[in-house]
């Protein structure tokens, strides 16, 4: 059995419960801002920082290696922090483009994201 044949990927809903309790576990505060499809509704998350900058990360584009098994992420700013007003627009166009999609901000001092080594660009 080939490797595409037994993707395991994890429900939306289940990995956002997790990200959540890793962010608190490093003294963040998460919350669901917008509850998308709990199997398969795509994931986008708002990382708040301190001073009022927050910076987007978005569901990487379908055709990466390993997409399909894992979740990988790409950054939406390339100055990867903005006004938390421009990234709430960004996230507000793809609600209403994806009426499945999950919006999940996280308030860190520092803007961590607590991604790990998923982000691909």
């Amino acid at each position: 059995m080939g490797r595409a044949d037994i993707s395991m990927r994890l429900k939306s809903e289940i990995w956002v419960k997790a990200y959540l309790r890793r962010c608190a576990g490093q003294g963040a505060m998460g919350v669901v801002l917008r509850h998308g499809d709990d199997d398969a509704g795509a994931i986008h998350i708002k990382v708040l920082r301190g001073d009022g900058q927050a910076s987007v990360f978005q569901p990487a584009p379908a055709g990466f290696d390993e997409v399909a098994e894992d979740r990988r992420w790409v950054q939406s700013f390339k100055g990867a922090f903005v006004a938390e007003t421009e990234a709430q627009r960004l996230l507000d166009r793809e609600a209403e483009f994806d009426s499945d999609a999950w919006i999940v901000e996280i308030e860190d001092r520092d803007g961590r994201h607590f991604l790990g080594d998923d982000l691909i660009a």
